[in-house]
């Protein structure tokens, strides 16, 4: 519970207290100033709660954060043993496929950048 809301709950119950001791001397000052405080007090009291239910979604939200990374991190775990499996059984395969990647990626990275033709922007 958050310090907001207790006092906003204290400052609630003295305006009421304050108002209705108003009320009953026949005090219009007294009486409004009491449900100005019972104002401010509810006000308080509804920040205190807006920011309860803020930290109580953060904390779900670091939960939901911290169950997606612990999945991750065990699927991650479980295709490294699979990979490794894989290379253990068939190491010439496994050699043969990691050159054909390495190659592809360096045909892709090596290329030259297409040149553009200027009378295509010129002559329409």
């Amino acid at each position: 519970m958050d310090k907001d809301r207790i006092t906003g709950a204290a400052k609630d119950a003295a305006g009421k207290v304050e108002g209705a001791f108003g009320r009953a001397a026949g005090d219009a000052t007294t009486e409004a100033s009491g449900r100005a405080r019972e104002a401010a007090g509810t006000v308080q009291n509804l920040y205190g709660q807006a920011k309860d239910a803020a930290r109580d979604i953060g904390d779900a939200a670091s939960g939901y954060a911290q169950d997606a990374v612990d999945a991750g991190s065990e699927v991650y775990r479980d295709g490294s043993q699979a990979m490794a499996s894989a290379v253990r059984n068939q190491p010439l395969g496994s050699l043969l496929v990691a050159g054909a990647v390495g190659f592809a990626l360096a045909l892709m990275l090596n290329r030259q950048p297409r040149r553009r033709n200027l009378r295509d922007y010129y002559y329409r």
